[in-house]
């Protein structure tokens, strides 16, 4: 723990073992953002109240502010998930804890915990404190939030400012569609900040309850698609997206070594469209593919792009590339890469397609594959007006979809040789 005023409650008993590894990296200063997202009964929320009140205590001279869309949940969620925390930390007799106004101050120091609703932006600007600053942000339920990461980032610059610390936490339930902002945003890696996905199936059974275990099972076995969304927070889609089969993995070098010799793939593009490359390995047994390189350039020639590959792969390794432009492949090949020509014809967007959705999953690690899972996560069927879905595949915002079906044109079909 970080203060003395709770050193007599163990760690274990009110932080579930999934998020040890944040709660690790925020005390060595290596994060200022943790995006804790996951699916029911996950323990996020409690860790983050935990968290929140951990750091308070530990920078005495900040103060905490925790966000929701409408000011009217506050009392019913985020407050109550704070008293929570206060009293798992053995700490209620040190904090205050009003309704009129709501916020929870420690006694000790006169620190705050204030509570806001983003649907009135006045209140967050006009907060007045009695010393220090705000230094340890929450947004609660964030896909909820209006104006998405515009809004958060108002709020910060609003909030986080005249102090040494600041710590921001994001946590919400995945929605379905992938295009929400919030599911975006986590695809998106930068220094400093953590996205950790978490379910029910990370924390400790007894938390949970037998009644808990058993409906889980009971939906699992009934009615697979809510279980995966509800339960594990995956983002499933809304009935309009083309791959319900990615699952978005961290993969270590160790793992991706293991894989053996790699599938590697080439879309062409200047601008505005860019050149992708991507890098991959099929598990036949498994019928899964894996996604664990890339890279993106706009306005790049194929001299430059060449020794972008040639330094990503290993010199026996076939590059598979987009035939449409003969002159670029043979570009690789005078640059010493062995760059087959996809091959193509009638049908082959559609045969490619359905090769990559009938597979048992599509593994991308995004962080290694930023752009790649961007462009896998909402790729969807164009609609009618009456939201009704059409046939065919959209040919827009899909250079690495292309880019891994020339990887895996041998694959999906039998007249590659």
């Amino acid at each position: 723990m970080t203060s003395k005023n709770v050193q007599t409650v163990r760690l274990r008993d009110v932080i579930g073992p999934a998020f040890y590894e944040t709660h690790r990296q925020i005390n060595q200063g290596l994060i200022d953002e943790a995006v804790e997202k996951g699916g029911r009964a996950s323990l996020k929320s409690s860790y983050v109240s935990v968290e929140v009140i951990l750091q308070l205590i530990h920078h005495p001279d900040c103060h905490a502010l925790v966000c929701r869309q409408v000011a009217d949940t506050l009392r019913d969620s985020v407050y109550a998930q704070i008293l929570w925390a206060i009293d798992k930390l053995g700490l209620t007799a040190k904090f205050r804890c009003t309704q009129s106004p709501l916020q929870c101050t420690y006694l000790p120091t006169g620190q705050r915990i204030l509570f806001r609703g983003l649907d009135d932006t006045q209140k967050i600007k006009s907060i007045k404190l009695p010393f220090g600053y705000i230094g340890v942000l929450w947004f609660e339920e964030a896909d909820q939030i209006k104006g998405g990461e515009d809004a958060v980032r108002n709020v910060q610059q609003s909030a986080l400012r005249g102090g040494e610390f600041g710590l921001t936490f994001i946590s919400f339930n995945p929605p379905s569609a992938a295009r929400n902002w919030a599911n975006k945003y986590a695809l998106v890696q930068r220094p400093g900040k953590r996205v950790h996905h978490s379910s029910y199936l990370e924390a400790p059974p007894e938390w949970l309850g037998p009644k808990f275990l058993a409906q889980a099972e009971y939906i699992k076995e009934t009615k697979p698609t809510k279980y995966r969304h509800e339960y594990l927070g995956e983002a499933v889609g809304n009935g309009t997206q083309v791959f319900d089969n990615i699952r978005l993995e961290e993969l270590s070098a160790k793992r991706i070594r293991s894989f053996g010799d790699a599938l590697n793939g080439v879309d062409w593009g200047w601008y505005p469209d860019p050149w992708a490359f991507n890098r991959c390995a099929y598990d036949a047994h498994a019928r899964t593919l894996y996604i664990f390189d890339e890279l993106t350039r706009l306005k790049t020639n194929n001299q430059d792009t060449a020794k972008l590959v040639m330094q990503r792969i290993e010199g026996w390794e076939t590059v598979t590339a987009d035939s449409a432009e003969p002159k670029s492949c043979g570009d690789y090949r005078d640059a010493g890469i062995r760059c087959r020509e996809a091959v193509k014809g009638p049908g082959s967007v559609t045969e490619s397609m359905k090769w990559l959705q009938g597979l048992s999953a599509i593994v991308i690690d995004p962080r290694r594959c930023p752009d790649t899972a961007k462009e896998f996560s909402e790729y969807e069927y164009e609609t009618s007006r009456e939201g009704e879905v059409l046939p065919g595949y959209v040919d827009a915002d899909n250079h690495h979809i292309d880019a891994v079906r020339y990887a895996t044109n041998r694959l999906w079909t039998r007249r590659g040789t």
